[in-house]
């Protein structure tokens, strides 16, 4: 399995997981354009990717959605419940619809249902073989149910929005800043790097910051927060950037 963060933040989000012929995309938050020319420097095609997975319907994460649709002839992955704040940008007839455990040809996906303001969103945990990564971003919380289906992975794309004090004494107005850190917004730092502390393995290699406030949190204080509970010996930490793509990264 390798994975490639294609665009990570409040203006646009994409991946790619290559699992050996499956290649699934998550989120399509970028323009179509900038998407084929980012598989085209990787030697892709939309001819290659086997399915599409969305974590739920806001804009940074769904504005290219409709344009890619149009010029492919791609399958969105959701959960039912999902649709109708999707519909607007996707044909029913585009949609597969999963339960909490499906397949996409021989890679299993389990949802992980994640607590944010949005009318429903989940993040992943992937399976191919014996490797196993977790896509977990846009969330106030996780739940100890779902905490536990994620330890052991082989990587984790793991959100790690903000920096408290960043944010609260920051420019946004108080509404926003209570949204942000209620338990339906944003994993902070120091947060996500706790979490990180309980679930990590033997196994785990990788870690990957995403979905980092251009506002409220640096690269240098989400490492901060990370060598703090003594992830930095024990693990690769990448940070998922907005207008950069990330090295194709081998699980």
């Amino acid at each position: 399995m390798k994975i490639k963060t294609i665009a990570s933040g409040s203006k646009g989000n994409c991946t790619v997981v290559l699992c050996n012929d499956t290649i699934i995309m998550i989120d399509m938050g970028i323009s179509y354009l900038t998407l084929k020319k980012s598989l085209e420097e990787n030697s892709l095609s939309f001819d290659n990717i086997s399915g599409i997975l969305i974590t739920h319907c806001h804009n940074d994460h769904i504005k290219g959605l409709a344009s890619l649709l149009k010029h492919t002839n791609l399958m969105v992955y959701i959960p039912e419940a999902m649709y109708d704040s999707l519909k607007e940008f996707v044909p029913y007839s585009r949609c597969i619809f999963i339960e909490d455990n499906f397949s996409i040809n021989d890679v299993s996906i389990e949802l992980i249902h994640t607590s944010h303001d949005a009318p429903y969103s989940v993040g992943f945990v992937i399976k191919q073989d014996d490797k196993k990564i977790s896509y977990v971003t846009d969330t106030g919380y996780i739940n100890r149910k779902y905490l536990e289906k994620m330890v052991g992975c082989d990587l984790y794309l793991i959100e790690s929005n903000h920096d408290e004090v960043m944010l609260m004494d920051g420019p946004y107005p108080r509404f926003l800043k209570e949204r942000v850190i209620s338990d339906r917004g944003h994993l902070s730092n120091k947060t996500t790097a706790k979490y990180l502390k309980k679930i990590i393995g033997k196994n785990t290699k990788n870690i990957i910051l995403a979905h980092l406030s251009e506002k409220n949190n640096t690269e240098e204080k989400a490492l901060e927060a990370m060598k703090e509970e003594g992830l930095d010996t024990i693990c690769n930490i990448i940070i998922a950037r907005q207008y950069e793509t990330s090295e194709l990264i081998e699980v």
